[in-house]
């Protein structure tokens, strides 16, 4: 149970920096926001983007995921499912049609390099 403990804060602490991390690309790389109503001006491509499509998402699935093993809860980890499975239909149904409209080739370049969900195990070059 401690190790699961421990687990769990670890995966609290990567989804924090993870989604601080995102944050501040959107901001200063992207000039926008990562909410539709102020979407990005430009594709950010770079830090844990280079890694995973949708590190923000992971991010919060991460810390939900977190919580539920830190507290030992398994209602937080049936709920931290139940939120990716949200950010999966979110990502297919508006997310990358609105970017692929957006962003054009330089977008299915960054998909075809970098898979949605399952990070890679080297960054992407942009190539």
């Amino acid at each position: 149970m401690a190790l699961l403990r421990v687990a769990g804060g670890i995966l609290i602490a990567l989804g924090a920096i993870g989604l601080l991390d995102s944050f501040v690309r959107f901001a200063v790389q992207g000039l926008g926001t990562p909410a539709p109503v102020l979407p990005t001006r430009h594709l950010v491509v770079t830090g844990l983007y280079r890694y995973v499509r949708n590190p923000m998402y992971l991010a919060v699935a991460s810390t939900i995921l977190g919580q539920g093993m830190l507290f030992g809860n398994v209602t937080l980890i049936e709920y931290g499912a139940f939120v990716w499975l949200l950010f999966h239909a979110f990502v297919i149904a508006y997310e990358e049609p609105t970017l692929l409209a957006t962003f054009g080739p330089e977008y299915e370049a960054f998909r075809a390099g970098v898979r949605r969900w399952i990070p890679r195990l080297t960054p992407w070059s942009g190539r």
